[in-house]
């Protein structure tokens, strides 16, 4: 009776190991295919442009390609809704960042996901400084002239934005309310066709990032009045910060992160952090995000748990802004 019952034990032991042995196995074959990273706004955004440097490394790393696939609408939470709906497979990733993953919250009471419950974190990519960017033949020529003006012709004027919920739409929410004006809101698909509509003079200003309009910038084809970092950014040096400007509540710096569906196996999580962290390590990466503007996080701020310490401290430092701006969704 003894022999018996430990032969059931050691049966029973085996089995109960055998999907924890799968999962190791899984992962270790992991990834057999390419890696889709879906990206919620237009293709030459800033989220594309990140996605597509970080992911060519990383795809060296795994062997297997990274494919952006491009799925704008509502701020980005369409396709934020598509990545948490995918397989929790390792195969499905997102491009999120600060609108998607925390200010949402805020702006859409039936949000049809809960960033901090219903995404695995992977890792912070970058931060990246936001600039105060208007048409070329706007009349004011620095940051006082641009306060002075705006509170004079709010009613006149139109700003652009990627749509409800995107960096470009937040920051410019949070800049209206500091100089308490109500332009025009002109959304479009996404930061790319705001900065085309800027250039184009069918907009008057908005608040964009570097990939989208710092070649632009130089060019002389817009203007840019601050930008909304601590330091100037390397890329547009002659581009004073807000603070240096007169407007130092102006701070705009918002981050991008990958996530994973929840549910996504540990394993696999902890391969893609670790490919993504090679590449923010890597030197010819860490030059290209540099040159369109982009801050790598230091080591402490990299990886699983502070991404997810930061997305739920966002959310919850985002709320009263948008309840103070009094936004009215469209």
């Amino acid at each position: 009776m003894k022999l018996a019952r430990r032969q059931f034990l050691h049966l029973a032991a085996g089995a109960a190991a055998l999907p924890a042995l799968s999962r190791v196995a899984w992962a270790q074959a992991y990834p057999s295919r390419p890696i889709t990273v879906i990206v919620p706004f237009a293709a030459g955004g800033s989220s594309d442009v990140i996605a597509r440097i970080v992911g060519e490394h990383m795809s060296r790393t795994l062997g297997q390609q990274f494919i952006n696939e491009n799925i704008v609408g509502a701020g980005g939470t369409t396709g934020t809704v598509r990545a948490m709906r995918a397989n929790p497979d390792g195969y499905t990733i997102e491009m999120g960042h600060m609108g998607t993953h925390a200010a949402s919250v805020a702006f859409y009471p039936n949000l049809a996901y809960k960033p901090d419950v219903d995404f695995a974190p992977i890792g912070l990519v970058i931060e990246q400084p936001v600039m105060i960017v208007a048409r070329r033949d706007f009349p004011p020529k620095d940051l006082k002239e641009f306060v002075d003006y705006v509170k004079a012709n709010a009613d006149k004027l139109n700003m652009a934005h990627a749509g409800t919920g995107s960096n470009t739409f937040n920051f410019c929410v949070m800049l209206n309310a500091l100089l308490g004006v109500k332009p025009t809101l002109v959304p479009f698909s996404g930061s790319g066709p705001a900065t085309n509509a800027l250039i184009g003079g069918q907009v008057d200003y908005m608040c964009n990032a570097i990939p989208e309009a710092g070649s632009q910038v130089q060019a002389g084809m817009i203007k840019a009045y601050a930008i909304g970092s601590a330091q100037r950014s390397p890329a547009l040096a002659n581009v004073p910060t807000a603070k240096e400007a007169g407007l130092p509540e102006f701070q705009a710096m918002p981050w991008w992160a990958l996530f994973a569906p929840k549910g996504t196996p540990q394993p696999i999580l902890d391969r893609l952090t670790d490919a993504l962290d090679r590449a923010l390590d890597d030197e010819n990466v860490r030059r290209r995000l540099a040159e369109i503007g982009c801050d790598v996080p230091d080591k402490a701020r990299r990886g699983q748990p502070p991404l997810a310490a930061l997305v739920k401290s966002e959310i919850a430092r985002w709320a009263p802004i948008i309840k103070a701006a009094n936004v009215k969704l469209e």
